[in-house]
């Protein structure tokens, strides 16, 4: 009976380790298998447009210094590493940051930066060469996270401070580099030092067991899963060597929790905290860093600071015990504060609405799981300080309209978008009043009526008929009555319910007069008022109805800023795009983004608009604009749709555009005017930009002396008179009653237009 249990004995246990050798033989092909191949999923990185200093640039110490903060560095007295600075005067000594750009990298440099005269008066070197142009580190203002949240900034082995990987060896596990993954001395060892330290400074699990529990393993609490982890931590440590298993960890490792974004390992930790790479950190900073990797919810020098605190100087004794770092570095270290931002820098809920924008452009050539997974780095044209005036003049500019409307407070919505006249680039984007919070993005979602901003449209198709119409051409503000297809009758109204006889275009447009403009746009013919839309870059020709030219068609901010790009650029159309270059995770160049030119209306009728178009803002419907910038070469359009709904306002310097919109989401009226409402936040903006002004007498025109309400010439002895543009050989020929040339018969030249004498 002995002996027969005796072999069963021996037969289950050959049985047994058989299984457990070749389970240990599966789980080694599966380990290697995960560990040799793509270890992770690494979301793109959306980058800001950089910076750029040049003497000459208009910019002060303050929006330099502002830019540096955004970007993490922090101000010292001694400005030796990069990441830091000092203002002294009229001088700031900087280290910047080096950066692999898609066209070259920029070397980490150590200079002193002079400003006068309103601007950069220069850039000297450490050896007092003069440096003609430097780019600070471009923000990093999202990332498109994979579904399972997981966000990381990958680190090689060598680009990690030392003081980092030795105080997190002394603290996780001082005999990394002897055992073989798992530690039983360590374990009593750190038993005891929890114990005399009255807290917990040392853990009981190896390195490697915490990567095999966070790589490859779930966290649930069970022996049968503890002894899996021991097995993978010996199979792991066969086949790898200590570096490679320490650098997989510093970048694995759990350290914090961003709203649905996981924070893994330390160069994403270090700018989620600190709001800086991990070379630049202090020893206090590295102390708790390390000290959070014990229980980053626990530990969350948010929510937890005092509990963060304890456990950081924790850690600095054990630095200090270990020779790591000096007493006095201690001592300071242990006076120091947290130092933590108070919110994560890195998330797309900074920047929600942008980067809604640029995964939407980017998903036209590029895989969702590519977006998510493959470490693209997107530069794209993100202006921060465009974006920061965007945002401030939304949020005061809806309280300010709240309060002094007395409507009630976070009822009204708002959208805005600018846009450089020059490249087509889109510098800014906000889609809400709360611009930080994903949600509905209104600038790009949002499609409402767009009213009155339709009616530069129309005048536009008429000024492309030199032969019929010029800006002085009188139209008559009179009633309109048309029978529809369907039986209706449309009879369009004045929004002051008046008629104002024969105007002139461009004040029918200035004061946006709706007999006129539907008067002219029946005139010109509707087909042709549709045609403008695509010509300005508009995807889709819109019906060609007559409710057309009162702007009887829905848009988004985007799709107004893009026409409103269109008018502001001369007529020359590039489609608006946020990205200029992607790269892939090594920084090699994928794609890049130029700028996509083509002719659109006649540049000499785009002309006359704008200068038609500062009518509005000089004495027109956005003539309130004044009481935040000076309007005088600035052009722009009021839009107000039916019931007053939606309010809007679009317009543009020679170098930036944006358009805003004010509403309600619910569709109920706002109880604004174009010029009471999107005009404020409008104005407010613009004033921060301080845009160039137009030349307003451009593409050829001849700019001539007239009395508008006549459509004749003038000259001084005209109380009237008005200097306005014309194409060649459209002006007036006949002198106003005014003109003492009417009396004399004199030649009517150029100049005697122009000067009136």
């Amino acid at each position: 009976m002995r002996q027969r249990l005796l072999v069963a004995g021996l037969v289950f246990v050959c049985l047994a380790a058989s299984a457990l050798a070749l389970y240990t033989f599966r789980l080694d092909a599966e380990l290697r298998a995960r560990f040799d191949g793509v270890r992770w999923a690494l979301p793109a990185q959306i980058y800001a447009a950089p910076l750029d200093i040049y003497a000459g640039r208009r910019l002060s110490p303050n929006d330099v210094v502002h830019e540096l903060r955004r970007l993490g560095y922090r101000a010292r007295d001694t400005v030796e590493r990069p990441g830091t600075y000092a203002l002294r005067g009229d001088s700031l000594e900087l280290a910047s940051r080096g950066f692999q750009f898609w066209d070259g990298t920029e070397p980490a440099r150590q200079v002193s930066i002079g400003f006068g005269d309103g601007g950069i008066r220069g850039i000297t070197g450490p050896a007092g060469n003069q440096v003609p142009i430097m780019r600070l580190d471009p923000m990093l203002i999202g990332s498109i996270f994979p579904k399972h949240g997981e966000d990381r900034v990958l680190l090689r082995l060598e680009d990690v401070p030392p003081l980092l990987l030795d105080t997190l060896i002394a603290v996780e596990d001082g005999d990394f580099y002897s055992h073989y993954g798992i530690d039983w001395s360590g374990i009593a060892r750190a038993a005891w030092a929890n114990l005399q330290a009255g807290g917990v400074v040392q853990g009981g699990s190896t390195i490697t067991q915490q990567l095999i529990k966070n790589f490859f393993l779930s966290s649930e609490r069970t022996w049968i899963r503890k002894a899996k982890e021991a097995l993978m931590a010996v199979l792991l440590e066969i086949h790898y060597s200590k570096e490679e298993i320490l650098e997989a960890y510093l970048n694995e490792v759990y350290l914090g929790q961003d709203g649905p974004r996981a924070v893994h390992g330390f160069g994403l930790a270090s700018v989620f905290y600190f709001g800086k790479p991990l070379g630049e950190l202090l020893p206090e900073e590295v102390a708790l860093l390390v000290g959070i990797v014990k229980g980053p919810s626990y530990y969350n020098p948010r929510r937890n600071p005092q509990r963060a605190l304890s456990r950081r100087n924790l850690v600095i004794e054990r630095m200090a015990g270990d020779g790591l770092i000096s007493e006095p570095e201690a001592s300071q270290a242990a006076d120091a504060s947290l130092g933590v931002r108070a919110r994560g820098d890195r998330g797309t809920s900074q920047y929600p609405a942008y980067v809604d924008l640029v995964r939407r452009q980017l998903q036209a050539q590029y895989r969702e799981e590519d977006l998510t997974s493959e470490g693209l780095r997107i530069f794209t044209a993100f202006d921060p300080r465009v974006q920061a005036a965007a945002e401030r003049a939304i949020r005061e500019g809806l309280d300010a309209i709240e309060q002094g409307r007395k409507i009630e407070a976070g009822t009204l919505e708002a959208a805005a978008v600018v846009t450089s006249v020059e490249t087509g680039e889109i510098l800014a984007l906000v889609g809400g009043r709360q611009a930080g919070y994903a949600g509905f993005n209104r600038s790009l979602d949002a499609k409402r009526p767009i009213g009155s901003l339709a009616k530069p449209l129309v005048y536009l198709a008429a000024l492309s008929k030199p032969d019929r119409y010029r800006l002085t051409t009188l139209l008559p503000d009179a009633p309109v009555r048309l029978e529809m297809p369907n039986g209706t009758v449309w009879m369009p109204e004045n929004y002051d319910r008046e008629l104002h006889g024969d105007v002139p275009i461009f004040e029918a447009l200035s004061k946006s007069y709706n007999l006129a403009t539907v008067q002219l746009a029946l005139g010109v013919g509707m087909q042709d008022v549709a045609r403008q839309y695509v010509l300005l870059g508009d995807d889709t020709k819109p019906a060609p109805l007559p409710s057309l030219a009162l702007g009887a068609v829905e848009r988004s901010p985007l799709e107004v800023a893009q026409l409103y790009n269109s008018i502001g650029a001369g007529g020359f159309v590039t489609p608006l795009q946020a990205i200029r270059d992607v790269q892939d995770r090594m920084g090699q160049p994928l794609e890049r983004y130029g700028r996509k030119l083509r002719g659109g209306p006649d540049a000499g009728a785009i002309a006359l608009l704008q200068w038609a178009m500062n009518r509005v803002m000089i004495d027109g419907t956005a003539r309130s604009a004044a009481r935040y910038l000076q309007p005088g070469a600035l052009a722009g359009k009021t839009g107000t749709t039916d019931e007053l709904r939606d309010s809007w306002f679009a317009g543009f310097g020679s170098d930036v555009q944006a358009t805003v919109w004010v509403g309600r989401d619910d569709n109920k009226p706002a109880g604004l005017t174009g010029a009471s409402g999107a005009l404020q936040l409008w104005a407010r903006l613009m004033a921060s930009l301080d845009p160039r002004p137009l030349d307003l007498y451009g593409a050829g025109a001849e700019p001539t002396w007239v009395v508008p309400a006549a459509d004749a010439l003038a000259d001084t002895a005209c109380m009237d008179r008005l200097l306005v543009p014309y194409l060649p050989g459209s002006a007036p020929v006949e002198w106003a009653p005014c003109a003492r040339q009417s009396e004399q018969g004199q030649d009517n030249s150029f100049w005697e237009r122009l000067f009136g004498s």
